[in-house]
């Protein structure tokens, strides 16, 4: 009788593992609903910034990785609004300031990383108006002051550099060199 009654609950408990959901310490990222339009105008800082660190999508949703872009910019230098839309957060996040915007007709929004706000809650903002300036300190470029340019849709981080039009991207002209042997 007891062995009946042991192989049971072994039979109980393996029925139990198989039918209850898989635990993840480490969920994988939700899918991303489409492209990201290309409705940039102009870069956040500067005309044709260093980028300093590029996209680095992360495995998982907690993974490893880097979640946007940075950018050269000395302090005081101001940021812009890649596109036109409205402003969700001014303020201090962790010790630095920290602008982000939805931008207009899409599900996106864009986020900007150390910069002193120009900007309030709730304003609307051009494509290419500034919405605040550059701080020298909170960057996390080292050395090198930079801004952190982040990209939004909904709780998935995509490439920010997505939004720049093919012309703003481009390094310059193209150059035909001689064939040598």
């Amino acid at each position: 009788m007891r062995f009946v009654m042991v192989w049971t609950a072994l039979l109980l408990a393996s029925a139990a593992a198989l039918l209850a959901p898989q635990a993840r310490a480490d969920p994988p990222p939700p899918p991303v609903a489409g492209p990201v339009p290309a409705l940039g105008r102009s870069w956040p800082v500067g005309v044709r910034p260093p980028v300093l660190r590029g996209w680095e999508p992360p495995a998982t949703v907690y993974g490893p990785g880097h979640r946007g872009v940075d950018l050269g910019a000395p302090p005081g230098a101001p940021v812009r609004a890649v596109a036109a839309g409205r402003v969700l957060f001014a303020g201090r996040v962790a010790g630095r300031g920290v602008v982000s915007v939805a931008l207009t007709g899409t599900d996106l929004r864009t986020t900007y990383e150390p910069v002193r706000p120009s900007v309030a809650k709730g304003d609307e903002v051009a494509a290419g108006e500034a919405v605040g300036s550059v701080e020298a300190a909170g960057s996390h470029c080292g050395p090198a002051p930079c801004v952190h340019w982040g990209l939004l849709r909904g709780e998935t981080y995509l490439d920010p550099l997505a939004l720049l039009p093919p012309w703003l991207l481009a390094r310059g002209p193209s150059r035909l060199l001689p064939v040598t042997p």
